[in-house]
């Protein structure tokens, strides 16, 4: 484009939309949220549906295949290729459902725990520090409002 045609292209604000303030803090905070487990996640070969999947196995031992989709919100195949990965490198484990033989349950491995633990750790230091100043009203405000995110259709 010419300066000519740039120069009367104009920043987006607030007047032409609400809450870009949020929006912008809630970029920079998922950037800075998600760098030090990326960091580490690169060290193994792993991304971040490794960790999504990893962390929902660790915080939901026999979790199904079926309810895991659920919660991530991905296909089928998109799992699949994760999933073989994290089995294969032995940091979760499948059995058997007892009551349906199909049925996939998923455990981590004590090798997935270690690794979601150093995972987390930045991350909840990240989280202590931030609401250090804060009461515990004002961590349950945050806590509702990131709750009321989740979801929220128009």
């Amino acid at each position: 484009m010419t300066e000519s045609k740039t120069k009367d292209m104009k920043a987006v604000d607030s007047d032409e939309i609400a809450n870009l303030d949020v929006i912008e803090s809630l970029f920079f905070a998922y950037r800075d949220f998600i760098e030090d487990p990326d960091k580490i996640l690169s060290e193994y070969g792993f991304g971040r549906a490794h960790h999504r999947v990893l962390f929902f196995v660790c915080r939901q031992p026999g979790l199904t295949v079926a309810e895991l989709l659920a919660i991530l919100k991905i296909t089928k195949q998109s799992l699949a290729r994760v999933l073989k990965q994290m089995l294969h490198a032995e940091y979760i484990t499948q059995i058997e459902g007892s009551n349906d033989r199909r049925q996939r349950l998923l455990y981590p491995t004590e090798k997935g725990r270690e690794l979601v633990l150093k995972l987390s750790s930045p991350q909840s230091d990240r989280i202590s520090r931030a609401l250090s100043s804060m009461d515990e009203t004002q961590r349950d405000q945050i806590l509702n409002f990131l709750k009321l995110m989740r979801g929220n259709k128009r």
